[in-house]
């Protein structure tokens, strides 16, 4: 499995303007062969941050996902958004385990 964790930084305000756009992109990424999740979240303490969640099912998953059509309307949208300080990270995992 593939994880995909980090977080960007939306400027003051954006977050709820860019919520239809997260929205789409979360739906239609969702729909896609190989996501076992995907999430966004606004940090609790600080609401400038986006918190990034995403498990895939192997890394040709994670490559078709890169490649979807609605991954350019995603990348105008945050473009037009301003996001900043892109920090995200990719992880070769098993299942885990319960906590």
């Amino acid at each position: 499995m593939i994880l995909v964790v980090g977080t960007v930084r939306v400027p003051d305000g954006a977050f709820e303007s860019a919520k239809t756009a997260m929205e789409a992109q979360i739906a239609a990424t969702r729909e896609e062969d190989g996501c076992i999740r995907y999430a966004y979240a606004q940090d609790v303490l600080d609401p400038n941050v986006m918190h990034v969640s995403e498990a895939w099912r192997d890394r040709d998953a994670l490559k078709a996902h890169f490649s979807a059509p609605h991954m350019a309307t995603w990348r105008a949208a945050t473009a037009g958004i301003g996001f900043t300080d892109r920090n995200l990270r990719i992880y070769e995992t098993d299942e885990g385990q319960a906590v």
